[in-house]
């Protein structure tokens, strides 16, 4: 009896032969020279306009290092620093406030929150300067007595009217961050006899600091441009001290292109040093750290060499 075997005929074993050299050809997307063009079009017809207006360029890198404008560089500096440093000092409390088993506690940072982020920046920075209505001396009876006037300076009204706003701010970025981290890391540390604070310092922090630094970076460059706002308060900034100088010239424009200039530089410094303290954060999480702009730079030549010359497999 035949089988179906044996009306197939024989079974070929021999191995298929052999591909040659494939030569990867990649897609070709035209939408995105399209796009590139235009906008490089309409780039080139904004510069084109801007270098045309009435607008004394040659004035911008004469005032540039100018001693009165560097001042207001440093002075906007100095208070971003301090301003964030007390904001992050008091939305860490604030946070912990809001955690609170304690409804008394609880409702004070609620309070708090609430009050200063429904109230703009610059109407709290008005209301501090100008406190002095209200209050006519301040009396810290065995520390400093003095009328409200001369102790509400411009710096400090800058300083608390900056730094109290930003504090509601950084309650909440905190109160994310200790919120993230899992409840079983507290209760093992509990379980190890750690107290609260001790737990709250060694182990929540340390875990939380990776969802709050990425917001808190943004909050920093934000507190840099709203600085600006501490001209209502006569306090000598950047954007102050740059529109002294186009008043004295006459260069009223060119010295506010100055101003956005040294905006622009201060904030690319700190994205910089946002994007290497969260890669350094990101290290305990992240199995692969991401790659730095070096790395990409590198990256897309090689990937751009790759797809001009072709792929051999």
């Amino acid at each position: 009896m035949t089988t179906e075997i044996e009306k197939a005929g024989p079974v070929d074993d021999a191995p298929p032969p052999a591909p040659g050299n494939i030569r990867a050809i990649p897609v070709r997307h035209y939408g995105r020279w399209v796009t590139a063009v235009i906008t490089i079009a309409l780039l080139t017809l904004l510069v084109l306009a801007f270098a045309r207006g009435d607008v004394s360029w040659g004035a911008i890198p004469d005032y540039f290092f100018d001693s009165e404008i560097l001042k207001g560089v440093r002075n906007t500096v100095w208070i971003t620093i301090l301003a964030m440093v007390l904001g992050v000092a008091l939305g860490i409390v604030l946070a912990v406030m809001r955690l609170s088993k304690n409804p008394v506690t609880a409702a004070i940072a609620w309070g708090y929150i609430w009050f200063f982020r429904g109230t703009p920046v610059y109407v709290q920075l008005l209301v501090w300067f100008n406190l002095g209505l209200v209050f006519d001396y301040i009396n810290i009876m065995p520390i400093y007595k003095d009328e409200w006037s001369d102790f509400m300076t411009p710096f400090l009204a800058a300083l608390l009217g900056l730094g109290l706003n930003e504090a509601a701010y950084m309650a909440e970025i905190c109160r994310a961050g200790l919120q993230s981290v899992d409840e079983g890391q507290t209760e093992a540390a509990q379980a190890l006899g750690m107290s609260h604070t001790k737990t709250l310092r060694r182990v929540v922090l340390p875990q939380a600091m990776r969802v709050i630094v990425p917001p808190t970076g943004n909050e920093f460059i934000n507190m840099l441009k709203t600085t600006s706002l501490v001209i209502a308060v006569q306090y000598w900034d950047l954007l102050q001290a740059t529109s002294e100088v186009g008043q004295n010239s006459g260069a009223t424009a060119e010295m506010l292109f100055l101003a956005a200039a040294w905006y622009l530089i201060l904030t690319s410094v700190l994205s910089v040093g946002q994007y290497y303290l969260e890669r350094y954060y990101a290290r305990g999480s992240s199995r692969s750290l991401p790659a730095t702009p070096l790395q990409r730079i590198r990256a897309n030549v090689l990937s751009f060499s790759n797809r001009s010359g072709g792929v051999s497999v």
